[in-house]
């Protein structure tokens, strides 16, 4: 009786895992949307590049993902979460236009998470584009947006270059991808990610990888130069070589911005500031982050800490009020970043969703999460 209770369990069991892969290969679009692998596309340059060590990408300093002794409050703040994770209102959102190119020479729109519209002498960039509903291999399940796109792909500028930091789904997102790469853009990725692209039909020729300090020529005005971050991989695929991360300068005749992707604080940014500053605006993740994490995410103290260290003339706070990928309030760290702002005398550049901000013409954009009502049944 008991062994054919046992067999039986098997059985199910075994069903049971074959109806998940067959749910997963079809809202995965077959597995596609986990990429491809690095080293078939592209392991010569990865096996060369100075970074690459030991079969894996390496920081320039020693980086943990979690801090010693950090799991029990991180699994304490799992199992307890605070209030106000996401948005109990609908956020204000601009919608945004594509307009002739700023006479003041930077406007910078704001799409929400890491995804801005860089227009700097006369180059359109668009960074870690994610349009779709959530940041996930799937979009089925996984985080979901607090508000829609303020621009729709299509309606999108003529881009010169599309930019991404590195493989992680809330700043490499296949769908959006797919869609960009319809129009023949140029995508700039560090080393490694190209071999996603490539598993998602982006042609060959449109894809230029680098590693870090390798400059690309965008405009007989303009470059754009990949420079160290402060991070890792993972795109949900075990025992596969990960792909490498970056920062962005993008560098004109007359502006210079620095766009951070996700990292932690760095010795090398010192070497950023003096071979390629000084920045006009440098675009700094603040969100979505916890202490624990504190060698991989600036959160806002980090940030300010290195818009000083990059000596910029503003901070653009970026990789915040999208998506829920941590555990505090969700406009806690734009809150946080204005009030020690304000103390260090800290110009910050915070626009609506969608709202387009030229730095030169003096415009900072409002502290708008500030308006909203504090519970739903006041919301506009």
């Amino acid at each position: 009786m008991r062994r054919r209770w046992l067999r039986r369990l098997g059985k199910g069991a075994l069903l049971l895992s074959a109806v998940l892969t067959a749910l997963a290969w079809i809202a995965t679009d077959h597995f596609r949307s986990f990429g491809g692998d690095p080293l078939g596309f592209s392991g010569e340059r990865v096996r060369a590049s100075k970074n690459f060590r030991d079969g894996e990408f390496q920081n320039t300093e020693v980086t943990t993902l979690m801090l010693k002794g950090a799991y029990r409050a991180s699994a304490k703040m799992f199992l307890d979460p605070p209030a106000l994770t996401a948005p109990n209102c609908p956020l204000p959102v601009v919608r945004a236009k594509a307009q002739p190119l700023p006479a003041s020479g930077l406007r910078i729109t704001w799409l929400g998470h890491s995804t801005t519209l860089i227009e700097l002498d006369g180059a359109r960039f668009l960074t870690d584009p994610n349009f779709s509903e959530r940041a996930s291999p799937t979009q089925w399940l996984g985080p979901q947006r607090f508000h829609p796109p303020p621009m729709a792909l299509d309606d999108l500028p003529k881009l010169d270059a599309v930019l991404i930091s590195h493989e992680h789904y809330d700043h490499l997102d296949m769908y959006s991808v797919r869609e960009l790469a319809a129009r023949g853009v140029k995508f700039h990725v560090p080393l490694g990610v190209g071999a996603h692209l490539h598993a998602w039909d982006v042609p060959t020729r449109q894809i230029i990888e680098h590693d870090w300090w390798e400059p690309s020529r965008i405009s007989d005005r303009v470059r754009l130069i990949s420079t160290p971050a402060r991070h890792f991989n993972g795109r949900g695929v075990p025992f596969r070589t990960g792909t490498f991360w970056t920062s962005w300068v993008m560098q004109g005749d007359a502006h210079r911005v620095f766009f951070s992707g996700d990292t932690g604080a760095s010795r090398t940014f010192d070497q950023v500031r003096d071979k390629l500053g000084p920045f006009d605006v440098a675009m700094l993740e603040i969100g979505q982050y916890h202490e624990s994490w504190g060698e991989i995410h600036l959160g806002p103290v980090g940030a300010l800490e290195l818009s000083q260290q990059l000596r910029a003339k503003a901070l653009f706070p970026i990789h915040w009020g999208t998506f829920k990928l941590a555990f505090h309030p969700w406009s806690e760290p734009a809150e946080t970043l204005a009030v020690a702002a304000e103390k260090r005398g800290v110009r910050l550049l915070t626009p609506r969703l969608g709202e387009a901000i030229e730095p030169d013409g003096g415009q900072d954009g409002a502290r708008w999460w500030r308006t909203l009502p504090p519970n739903s049944d006041n919301c506009p």
